[in-house]
C-alpha cells in the first residue's frame, strides 16, 4: 500500500532521516512523505514517529495502486 503523509511546515533533512522508507517532497508550507507501508502496524509506527518528533500531520491518505 502506498501512503502519502502531509506534514505542516518544512521537515529538515535531519528529521526526515527518521523515515528512511519514505521519499520526501517539499511543497508550499508542507512536507510530503510518500512510500510503501507494509501493514497497519507499520502505519501506526510512522504516526508514532511523527508524534515523537513533534511533527504536525495535516493529512494522511492511501494512494491508488
Amino acid at each position: 500500500m502506498q501512503y502519502e503523509i502531509r506534514i505542516d511546515g518544512l521537515v529538515p533533512e535531519t528529521l526526515a532521516e527518521a523515515f528512511p522508507e519514505l521519499r520526501r517532497f517539499v511543497v508550499p508550507d508542507q512536507t510530503v512523505l510518500v512510500g510503501q507501508v507494509t501493514d497497519e502496524a507499520h502505519l501506526y509506527g510512522l504516526l508514532t514517529r511523527c508524534q515523537s518528533l513533534g511533527l504536525h500531520v495535516v493529512e494522511m491518505r492511501r494512494l491508488a495502486e
